[in-house]
């Protein structure tokens, strides 16, 4: 079954999914491989893998590690054009639709979609929203666009309508890599109510009381990055989290 598909249903079902997300630059070969065999023992459902900046070109390497260590669909989460590696499974072809930034709303995609239609990645069109975390991300720095205020629940839910009416297949709410806070309950319960799209949920989920809480909320998948690379152990913690 293709991995969309798979999302589809996952969510028709009310099973939730969990994403370990891997940055290469910030995690060694060796952390990729313990992080791979964990994932796959506590029943992981993907890995995305990307970042906003990657400067050592360990990505394929990773890449590898991930797919002899464990049977884990790998799904690119790029930061730029770059970023592409056709040893992948899918892709998400993000659409920074919270920035006024012509380049991340389709400037990249123009000039990626050539390569990435000789390669047999599946492409995933996913709506992206940056929300404001409590200090500067990664994220919106590289992107050069500003997050929805925190509190703004109305702004996200605006948002997530207009890229699910535009015919993107996912939204992805992200606070960013290293957030001091995940996203409000009330923005993910808002925001859940009005699409009709599976919904994802990253950044400033640190433990498995916060991942339920965002299940619960209405998030069909978590991502979690930061806080696996840090303590490998969280893994099957925010696993069992799922089963709400």
């Amino acid at each position: 079954m293709k991995i969309y598909q798979n999302i589809l249903s996952s969510k028709a079902k009310e099973k939730k999914l969990l994403c370990i997300l891997i940055d290469p630059d910030k995690s060694s070969v060796r952390t990729v491989e313990k992080i791979a065999v964990m994932a796959e023992d506590a029943g992981v459902d993907y890995f995305f893998i990307g970042g906003s900046l990657i400067t050592n070109d360990t990505m394929k390497k990773c890449i590898s590690v991930m797919k002899e260590t464990s049977a884990i669909p790998v799904i690119i989460f790029p930061g730029n054009t770059m970023q592409i590696n056709p040893d992948a499974d899918a892709i998400l072809f993000l659409s920074l639709i919270s920035g006024r930034n012509a380049e991340m709303l389709i400037g990249k995609h123009v000039i990626a979609a050539p390569y990435l239609r000789r390669t047999s990645l599946e492409i995933i069109p996913t709506g992206y929203i940056l929300v404001d975390s409590g200090h500067p991300t990664a994220a919106s720095y590289m992107s050069n666009t500003l997050p929805i205020p925190y509190y703004k629940d109305d702004i996200a839910v605006c948002t997530a309508m207009a890229g699910e009416m535009l015919g993107l297949k996912m939204i992805y709410i992200d606070a960013g890599s290293g957030a001091g806070k995940p996203v409000s309950i009330s923005m993910i319960e808002q925001v859940k109510k009005n699409i009709s799209v599976p919904l994802i949920i990253g950044g400033g989920i640190d433990s498995p009381v916060k991942a339920k809480k965002i299940y619960q909320a209405g998030a069909d998948m978590i991502v979690v990055g930061n806080a696996v690379e840090k303590d490998p152990a969280l893994i099957p913690q925010l696993a069992h989290a799922r089963n709400i």
